[in-house]
């Protein structure tokens, strides 16, 4: 094999922090794929442009989703990249794996691709790069007999993702992988057949330190939150304060609503429990001393996104309190009112949350029967006129 020279790309591992350059080459020693995929690659940095084709649509049985077509536009110079696909492959919930299962994953893709990974992309899924429209469905296939499903693309339910939750974290609210994995088993239909205007992804954290940052990532976001007081242990606060912890200036002043206080001559931390939003920092800052309470459930926020159509939003309340347990019925039904109604009247590449945005909230809660509550406001009124249906004047006018 001749000598690969990539002078630009080599700049890129260069300094101190890890290079996809470098591991594109341990792969291209040995897969004239991921080889052809650095040439290519070196010759878009020197001739600023890049050399994949748009369009082209490819699948594999039973599936409307998973693949991701990728065609070079000059393939008779990159002839190992002129079909380099892209396979999504459905996560196992919290990213926990045996390193058979990763063994076994592995083994077929050596064989049917380029060697080359995202684990894992910011969709969630394992992101194979690299395969030849021949070798998708056998690749697929034996994917499956191995224990792995493909994960969502297109205009259909993403792979739903988590936080590790109560597998690990002290302070979660809610099972965040027994959520995730009962949504992905209970819409396989809307995760493998795109149907809708755009993509949907529900995203899952345990608690309000929102780990998966579902809030920014996903257009429905599932956030773990206690309903009733925090609980505190008044001798593990004082403990800290005594051995020279800044109680003042580390929390009491940080904290966001003013909800909480320290008297000095009790030597007891005071909290006005309706004052406090849950935030997490005092929980984080003293995590001995102060615990979430007893009253678990979710928070569900709706709209977040990166920009495309519209700039980027983060998600804002839809539902300030949800009891999750098991199957989890009520969370479905509202997730089937969203969809239904977000595939009726969307426009095409528009998201659940730009089209709220579009028509208005007061006619999205109206639609999926949702009553409207102060959490819910996004943003302060921009206008001084109030709107009201013919119904509510003349409620209000037999007041």
């Amino acid at each position: 094999m001749d000598e690969l020279k990539t002078p630009l790309l080599d700049e890129l591992e260069k300094g101190e922090w890890p290079s996809f350059v470098k591991e594109i080459k341990r792969a291209a020693a040995k897969n004239p794929g991921a080889r052809d995929l650095l040439r290519q690659l070196e010759a878009s940095y020197r001739e600023k442009i890049g050399h994949w084709k748009h369009g082209g649509i490819v699948g594999v049985k039973g599936y409307g989703g998973g693949v991701v077509g990728r065609y070079s536009d000059d393939p008779e110079r990159f002839p190992h990249a002129k079909e380099f696909h892209t396979i999504r492959v459905n996560q196992p919930a919290g990213f926990f794996y045996t390193t058979k299962k990763l063994r076994d994953m592995a083994d077929v893709w050596d064989k049917y691709g380029s060697g080359l990974y995202n684990m894992h992309g910011s969709t969630g899924d394992i992101i194979l790069l690299g395969t030849t429209t021949e070798n998708l469905q056998p690749c697929v296939d034996e994917l499956a007999d191995v224990g792995f499903d493909l994960g969502g693309s297109g205009g259909a339910l993403r792979t739903p993702s988590c936080c590790v939750g109560q597998a690990r974290c002290a302070t979660a609210c809610i099972d965040s992988m027994e959520i995730t994995r009962e949504i992905t088993m209970h819409y396989q239909n809307e995760l493998h057949r795109p149907a809708w205007p755009y993509k949907f992804k529900i995203k899952v954290s345990a608690c309000p330190n929102d780990c998966a940052a579902a809030s920014a990532r996903s257009d429905l976001a599932v956030i773990g939150v206690w309903r009733d007081a925090l609980l505190i242990d008044q001798a593990a606060v004082r403990e800290y304060v005594n051995n020279g912890f800044n109680i003042f200036d580390r929390v009491i002043r940080k904290c966001p609503t003013a909800a909480i206080d320290w008297d000095s001559q009790k030597q007891e931390l005071e909290l006005r429990t309706e004052d406090c939003v849950h935030c997490m920092h005092c929980i984080n800052a003293m995590p001995k001393a102060l615990r979430i309470g007893k009253e678990r459930g979710a928070s569900l926020l709706i709209g977040g996104k990166a920009p495309v159509v519209k700039g980027a939003m983060i998600g804002w309340v839809l539902v300030p309190f949800m009891k999750m347990e098991p199957p989890f019925n009520e969370f479905k039904d509202l997730v089937d009112k969203i969809t239904d109604w977000w595939a009726e009247h969307g426009k095409n590449r528009e998201r659940v949350g730009e089209l709220i945005d579009r028509i208005g909230l007061s006619v999205f809660l109206k639609e999926i029967g949702l009553p409207p509550l102060p959490q819910m406001v996004h943003a302060p009124r921009s206008n001084p006129y109030i709107f009201w249906y013919p119904e509510e004047v003349e409620k209000h006018g037999e007041k």
